[in-house]
This record gives structure tokens, C-alpha cells and sequence, in this order.
């Protein structure tokens, strides 16, 4: 080998060192000075459901600590599509991010097409809040137990309906997996959103239906509705007589509503890890602990690598759910 052509190659291994040491020095550089402005976060839903309650505690903490502006934005419809969508295209340096749900995962199965991949397109920074779904019903039913639900469902197959807000919402899909691991039929009446949905029910136009339980509390304190059972692995403090659906027998019975904060794929690890730190340190300040609790808000965090495994976990966990129940939404 030739001295020149060594030269050569010391000369190319010298620029790929120095080009990577730039890109490492420009990514620290604009975690360091991020956020410049104003960050919104993307929540998919219409202003006022629990999804969004949960984002505005969060954004008002987060801004704290960021020491920078953090707005809500709403962008509803397509079960969530347009506001993922929008985040998706957006430049990927951390003042753009999106509330992700159980749609989020559910959606990877539901629609044939969709302008972008949940899986690839965005990119996990913190789970931050769950809450289980519980099962309701109109006080005028006979059945005060799960056990006795089940049993009245099968004694009068295809007679009992839900309600749910919509066709591959969380709430339809939880109806269809307990149904699938009862063997009860029942018949899914489908509403545009779940408040039209928990309306219904507590008017008895409809007998029964899964929802999560922030929405659910307030019917259930009045005595508008019953509850039956709680989706979760322990009693819920808010409804500490209520059992498990574990407890009645279906120990993989367990529906969370989820919540987490994601980002534009391409999002450098940097901020994606400042983002993750300032949201654990903010979902653990008193005021918003306070705030969740008294809201009936369980507050998960972790790193992204856990929301990472979870979302994988709940795309194949649902994806069976939405084939069996054959949910079409395109």
C-alpha cells in the first residue's frame, strides 16, 4: 500500500469522524437549548373527555419546568388518525408531541389504511397515566353481580346490548373481549363518543356498557347507573366494594385507558430523554398529584424503552380482539 493512498484513507476515516462528531455536537447543542418556543401537545379528542383533563394537568406542570410555554391542541376524529397523523409530519424537534391512547394501538389493526404508521412514524418518550375500565349498568336491570350478568346473558342470548362510542373505540373492544372469554352474545350499539353512550344508559335506552371509570364515577355516585366490576388486577380506591373481574373468575379480564405522550419519529434521543425526565418530575409535583387523584387518575411514567415494550404489547394484545370482532371502521 502506498503512502499516498494511506494518506487517502486517513483522510476519509478523518471526515466520517468529523462529520459524526458535528451531528453529536449539533443534536447536544439543540437539547440544550430546547425548547425555543412554544410546545403543543397534539390530543386527538374534543376538549372536555378525561384524555384531555389529564393533558392540560400535565401541560401545566410541564411548562414549568421547561421553562417554556405548553399549549393543548385538539384535533378529533378518524379514532384519533388526524391528530397522529399531524403529529407524525411534523418536524421532529420535540415542540410538536401527541397524547397516545389505546387507540393508538388499536387503530394498527382496525383501519386497512392509514396516512401514517403508528409503529414507525412516531416514536415513545412516557407512558403517563391509566385508568381501568369498568363495567355499568342501568339500575332497572336484574343483575347486581357479574356472575349474575354472565348468567342472564347466556340464558337470553343476543337480547342484552352495549353501548359503546363507536365502532373499535376501547369500549366496544372491552365489550367484545369479555364477551369472547364469557361465551355470552350480546349486541353492540354503537354512539358517536362515549357521552352520548353514558347519556343513553343512564336514561335507560340501553342496558349496559364498558367505560372507563373517571367518566363512569359520577353516575355511579348519583345511583344513575350500577357498577359490576372493575377491569383491573386490584379494587380500585375510588370503588373499594366493587370487585375485580379477577375476583369473579376471569383473571385476564384487565382493560387499562391509557395515556402517553409521543413524539415525530427522527426526535433525537436527546430531547426525547429531556422530554421524559421533565414529564416524570412534573407528573410527580404535589399540585399534580393532587390534581390526578382527586380525578381518579392512576400515574404510571417510565422511560421510553418501557412505553416502547408496552405499545408493542398492546398492538399485539388488541390485534386478535379486533379480528374476532370483525370492527371495521374503512
Amino acid at each position: 500500500m502506498t503512502n499516498t493512498t494511506t494518506r487517502t484513507r486517513i483522510a476519509r476515516l478523518l471526515c466520517v469522524v468529523l462529520a459524526a462528531g458535528a451531528l453529536f455536537a449539533g443534536a447536544a447543542a439543540n437539547a440544550q437549548t430546547y425548547p425555543s418556543r412554544t410546545v403543543s401537545i397534539i390530543v386527538p379528542y374534543a376538549a372536555g373527555g378525561s384524555l384531555d383533563l389529564v393533558t392540560r394537568v400535565l401541560a401545566k406542570s410541564l411548562a414549568a419546568r421547561l421553562a417554556q410555554s405548553v399549549i393543548v391542541e385538539n384535533k378529533p376524529g378518524a379514532g384519533s388518525n388526524i391528530g397522529a397523523a399531524f403529529v407524525a409530519k411534523a418536524a421532529p424537534d420535540g415542540h410538536t408531541l401527541f397524547l397516545a391512547s389505546p387507540a393508538t394501538a388499536i387503530n394498527v389493526s382496525l383501519y386497512a389504511k392509514l396516512a401514517h404508521d403508528p409503529e414507525t412514524d412516531l416514536i415513545p418518550v412516557s407512558l403517563l397515566t391509566a385508568v381501568p375500565s369498568v363495567l355499568i349498568v342501568h339500575p332497572a336491570q336484574p343483575f347486581k353481580s357479574i356472575a349474575e350478568f354472565v348468567a342472564f346473558a347466556k340464558g337470553n342470548p343476543g337480547k342484552l346490548s352495549y353501548g359503546s362510542g363507536g365502532a373499535g373505540s376501547s369500549e366496544h373492544l372491552a365489550a367484545e373481549m369479555f364477551k369472547m372469554m364469557a361465551g355470552i352474545d350480546i349486541v353492540h350499539v354503537p354512539y358517536k363518543g362515549g357521552a352520548p353512550a353514558m347519556t343513553d344508559l343512564a336514561g335507560g335506552q340501553i342496558p349496559m356498557m364498558f367505560t372507563n371509570r373517571i367518566g363512569a364515577l359520577p353516575f355511579i355516585t348519583s345511583g344513575k347507573v350500577r357498577v359490576l366490576g372493575v377491569a383491573d388486577a386490584a379494587r380500585s380506591p375510588q370503588l373499594p366494594n366493587t370487585p375485580t373481574f379477577a375476583e369473579a373468575g376471569f383473571r385476564d379480564f384487565k382493560v387499562l385507558v391509557w395515556s402517553g405522550i409521543m413524539a415525530p419519529a427522527g426526535t433525537s434521543a436527546a430531547i426525547v430523554n429531556r422530554l421524559n425526565a421533565a414529564i416524570a418530575a412534573s407528573m410527580q409535583a404535589t399540585d399534580t398529584k393532587s390534581t390526578l387523584d382527586g380525578m381518579g387518575v392512576t400515574i404510571v411514567g417510565g422511560g421510553p424503552a418501557e412505553f416502547g415494550a408496552f405499545l408493542k404489547n398492546e398492538v399485539t394484545r388488541w390485534r386478535p380482539i379486533v379480528k374476532q370482532s370483525g370492527a371495521k371502521v374503512d
